[in-house]
């Protein structure tokens, strides 16, 4: 009998997964999380290993309360910010708290396929927000909701990845952003505002959360350690009005078990206390950088005539436009047997479209591997 698997995902021999949108290995900092666990438990014995308090361990609190401050501008207050178990799981909370069977859901189109497939999870009805080659289309949003009023129907939810967007590396640009809290506000629209890639930032620092800018109670912005430390964590946070935050601690979840992955809380409380996270997050940042501009080197000498693609300034992936007619999902077949896979863009759309699109991500493998990928895809897109 084989042995069970410890991870979720493998690369196929002989097949470049630019469809993997995860870290490399060679690069998570398995030793110094170990040297970290190693500290918490000298520093809070066996309070690191009780149940936790419900919003999360005190330290990383602390720690994450300030670093949050530096990199986005706006200190959350105490009863703002909430140590979850993810951004999956954030998702899935919110749409339990916050979300009633038959609710109308937005989610941006193209976004992040997975997130779609949480949302199916609920008996909820979800819907595509319009977007253009900068992100969410303000105005097509403010049509889309005057008409869902007028036929007597209120969204609850908008979700959203406004800073180096999965999958198609785009920020929002800052008149936006404040037009579109501002139009959630007047909504009664609660943004869910997915910002897992914003420490990932190559050119220039990124901009300032839609939750940094909104009035209280209008966004919900979702962080996680998966990208800029390790996705085995399983450890993440959200930032939101507090009567929100009140109602996910109250709930029998916590109340039976405490606050979530406390011990491995601690760990990333030492590690960041200690300034070695920061150190983390600047050596994925020099790595991915890199990786970004080989596979854009890449694809600027292999792909065929009418492929169109932008740069990205963060985050871990290109988003690949394809000449009209032509079909990511069918072409599939074709690149893995060429050797180079990828995810069809048809499945980040809640709707029929996206079928010319498809992403790549840049941050599971070297350089020289990466343009090696955009040689074997556009051998394959040329057939």
């Amino acid at each position: 009998m084989p042995p069970l698997p410890i991870i979720q995902m493998s690369a196929r021999p002989g097949v470049i997964e630019l469809g993997f949108g995860q870290p490399d290995p060679a690069l998570l900092p398995a030793e110094g999380l170990r040297c970290a666990a190693d500290a918490a438990l000298a520093r809070w014995g066996a309070s690191a290993l009780a149940y936790g308090a419900e919003r999360g361990p005190g330290p990383l609190l602390e720690w994450l309360g300030q670093h949050l401050a530096q990199i986005d501008g706006r200190a959350p207050e105490p009863g703002e910010l909430l140590i979850t178990a993810g951004v999956s799981l954030a998702i899935d909370q919110i749409c339990t708290l916050c979300a009633h069977p038959g609710d109308i859901v937005l989610a941006e189109s193209p976004c992040y396929h997975l997130a779609l497939r949480i949302f199916r999870d609920h008996p909820l009805e979800l819907r595509a927000a319009a977007t253009d080659g900068q992100g969410l289309d303000i105005a097509a949003l403010a049509d889309q909701l005057a008409a869902l009023r007028r036929a007597g129907r209120t969204p609850r939810l908008l979700y959203t990845i406004p800073t180096f967007n999965n999958p198609t590396g785009t920020s929002l640009p800052a008149g936006r952003r404040r037009a579109l809290v501002e139009l959630a506000a007047h909504e009664g629209l609660l943004i869910i505002e997915d910002d897992v890639y914003r420490e990932l930032a190559y050119d220039s620092a990124a901009p300032p959360s839609l939750w940094s800018m909104a009035a209280p109670g209008t966004v919900v912005r979702l962080g996680s350690f998966a990208k800029s430390l390790a996705p085995g964590l399983r450890l993440g946070w959200l930032t939101a009005g507090t009567a929100l935050v009140r109602r996910c601690v109250s709930g029998g979840v916590i109340d039976s078990g405490g606050g979530v992955n406390h011990f491995t809380g601690l760990i990333v409380a030492q590690y960041g206390i200690s300034g070695q996270y920061a150190a983390q997050v600047e050596r994925f940042r020099t790595a991915y950088r890199a990786r970004r501009d080989a596979l854009l080197d890449g694809l600027r000498a292999s792909m065929p005539a009418g492929c169109a693609w932008d740069a990205p300034a963060g985050g871990y992936f290109v988003w690949l436009r394809l000449p009209e007619g032509m079909d990511a999902t069918a072409l599939l077949s074709q690149a893995e047997a060429a050797g180079v896979s990828y995810v069809p863009g048809a499945r980040f759309h809640c709707d029929t479209r996206g079928a010319n699109g498809l992403r790549l991500a840049f941050s599971l493998y070297c350089e020289a591997d990466l343009s090696e990928g955009a040689r074997r895809l556009g051998a394959a897109l040329g057939q």
